[in-house]
């Protein structure tokens, strides 16, 4: 049977856009099915599809997986290219998704996903500056290390597609990061799959108030792609 990936709002779901990109971006057949986000609180509509309330969550007929690196480890056993060849890449690659996962809390909460704006942020937090440094160190020791132009050689991986919504944040807040790190952000955001994400996400109809809240938190908006 088909994949199906459930998922949320493409303007606002950065992990759901983490799945939906390494799926499409590999060429790997499945089915979308969108849900979108209703409020604040948990989403109880995402009851009758993922045992978390959360997405994305991933079917194949009776087996469910309900986290986008256990998405991305489930579907490698069938599509090895998701992860580069190289088994010291494929290591460093798996690091580095992995710490995308769980790490980087500021960048999180202060500059929540939206494809649609571009806020003036002002100055970022000691915090947030303390995680874009380590995404600039991140970015540019793959880029080094394995050649790029993708952190993990000359293929565009999962672990490219894990960090598609930073690229979507450094844009849409200005944020800060050195040259390497900046061009490979901009390589990001203009990967197809990436950018056909972004541009369903300016055309969706749903305005979801207490995710424009979370970007907004009275910062100036310099850009609404969809006005």
């Amino acid at each position: 049977m088909p994949y199906q990936l459930f998922i949320a709002n493409k303007n606002y779901s950065s992990w759901s856009m983490r799945a939906w990109v390494a799926l499409e971006a590999l060429g790997i057949p499945f089915e979308e099915e969108l849900t979108p986000f209703k409020g604040a609180g948990p989403q109880t509509d995402f009851m009758s599809f993922s045992p978390s309330a959360k997405v994305p969550c991933l079917h194949e007929g009776d087996n469910v997986v309900w986290d986008s690196l256990a998405i991305i480890e489930y579907v490698a056993e069938a599509y090895p290219d998701l992860w580069p060849q190289s088994r010291a890449a494929r290591a460093w690659a798996r690091c580095a998704t992995a710490e995308m996962h769980s790490g980087f809390p500021a960048l999180r909460d202060e500059c929540s996903m939206n494809c649609a704006l571009r806020i003036a942020l002002g100055t970022p937090s000691e915090a947030l500056q303390e995680d874009l440094a380590r995404l600039d160190a991140l970015w540019c020791e793959g880029l080094k290390r394995f050649g790029g132009p993708w952190l993990a050689g000359d293929r565009f991986t999962a672990v490219d597609a894990f960090f598609a919504p930073v690229a979507v944040r450094i844009h849409g807040y200005g944020l800060p990061l050195g040259e390497t790190a900046l061009l490979y952000a901009q390589r990001l955001l203009k990967h197809p799959s990436v950018a056909d994400w972004i541009t369903q996400g300016i055309a969706e109809p749903w305005i979801d108030e207490p995710h424009e809240q979370d970007c907004l938190r009275g910062r100036r908006v310099l850009e609404d792609r969809r006005a």
